[in-house]
């Protein structure tokens, strides 16, 4: 009973504060991934899975095992690692006017990933589960909560656990498909720090049937052009997480949808707390606000990713053999998202995968042959400089214009208005 108690105040505990109960999401996260130590699995009140020994000093991940598996980083490996980005960094060198922007490496297995980004994730989850969950608040009729008084805050809390449990299994999941810290295009890890996850690396390449070398090396690439663009240009990492905000901002919650999946919820079968889907609770409104917010959000992924796979391309060159099936595989990863990624977006409301990639990789290429490699990086030193999503439609003549508008400002000089 006292086991039972101390689980049911933990599920519904919400530490600091926030709408989603982050040390759930982090429990389940790492259950998905490891299970419990030596595999015994505790059991969560309403049927979540706790890994057993929670609350004790977790195990390091090369001692756990479980349905996903996290498997250990050896010395040979970590060392293959630091190799690949900094050679990497090396083949980036004459491509980018931005320095390198890597401060230290890291071989991440799929747990430390999980660690070090939950802290951006919170940023990125609080503002849609915080109207998730006023709005099962809301499902209480104003004369029930005056009668159950400081209880109404328990339907607070179940809903904070219910986003938090089904947001640890989707994060777990992401953790065993994602090949860096800056796969998904938005800067989730600690800055200045390039980090791989060798394990995923390693399946990823074997469904390429291509060497695992030119895989590491080819997201080494990738990692450190990431590193480059968030290191040095400081407005940028801002400008990302505003613009998620901003469309985070118009999505409104459903809330006939959470009526219904609170409605199959029965108090005497804490089972079958498990078939509570909290996907599609989310939609965005069909305004003009939102869907400006949407194109800037799209607009400033595929900047990122496109010129990123420009710049990588361009250093790759002809010194890995597959560079072009690489390119071409990972154009086609980015553009439809992992299976974990698509459930990540079904639950948030939130889809991270930048659309038109392939012309904004046109684009940056376009501004490359015509302002050179400086002053292709050049318009990164403000927001309002950088194309728009007009531009994707004609990238030459984009680039043209661009160039001359460039010219004519330099032969004025600073004095005109």
């Amino acid at each position: 009973m006292q086991r039972f108690l101390s689980q049911l105040q933990q599920l519904f505990a919400t530490p600091g504060g926030g709408p989603v109960n982050w040390d759930l999401a982090r429990q389940v996260a790492q259950a998905h991934l490891t299970g419990g130590p030596g595999g015994g699995m505790g059991q969560m009140p309403f049927g979540l899975s706790l890994p057993a020994g929670a609350g004790e000093p977790a195990q390091p991940a090369a001692e756990q095992s479980g349905p996903v598996g996290d498997p250990a980083i050896g010395p040979a490996e970590r060392g293959a690692v630091a190799e690949a980005l900094r050679l990497a960094d090396l083949w980036l060198e004459p491509e980018s006017a931005l320095p390198s922007g890597i401060a230290s490496t890291a071989a991440w297995t799929r747990s430390e990933w999980l660690s070090s980004t939950l802290d951006v994730w919170r940023k990125l989850c609080d503002p849609v589960a915080a109207r998730m969950v006023s709005a099962m608040a809301d499902l209480v009729p104003e004369e029930m909560r005056a009668q159950l008084g400081p209880m109404t805050s328990m339907v607070t809390s179940l809903g904070g656990a219910l986003f938090g449990g089904q947001l640890g299994t989707a994060l777990g999941s992401l953790a065993a498909e994602v090949l860096s810290a800056g796969d998904i295009g938005l800067p989730l890890g600690p800055a200045g720090v390039a980090a791989l996850v060798p394990a995923n690396i390693k399946e990823y390449g074997q469904g390429l049937e291509i060497d695992g070398d030119q895989v590491r090396l080819y997201v080494a690439l990738r990692e450190a052009a990431h590193q480059r663009l968030f290191g040095h240009v400081p407005w940028l990492r801002g400008h990302v997480l505003a613009a998620v905000d901003a469309y985070a901002a118009g999505i409104h919650v459903n809330r006939e949808a959470i009526e219904e999946a609170m409605g199959r919820f029965d108090p005497t079968n804490p089972e079958g707390m498990q078939e509570i889907a909290l996907e599609g609770v989310f939609s965005p409104e069909d305004s003009p606000q939102q869907k400006a917010a949407l194109a800037r959000l799209e607009t400033a992924l595929a900047l990122i990713e496109g010129w990123v796979s420009h710049v990588v391309e361009r250093a790759a060159g002809d010194r890995l053999p597959d560079v072009v099936r690489l390119a071409e595989a990972f154009r086609r990863r980015r553009a439809a998202g992992g299976p974990a990624e698509q459930t990540f977006a079904a639950l948030v409301g939130l889809e991270l995968r930048p659309r038109r990639l392939r012309e904004a990789t046109a684009l940056w290429a376009a501004l490359t042959e015509h302002r050179g490699v400086s002053g292709r990086d050049a318009l990164w030193g403000h927001p309002d400089l950088l194309p728009d999503e007009d531009a994707f439609a004609d990238p030459q003549t984009y680039a043209q214009s661009s160039l001359e508008l460039t010219n004519l400002e330099n032969e004025l000089g600073d004095d005109t208005p």
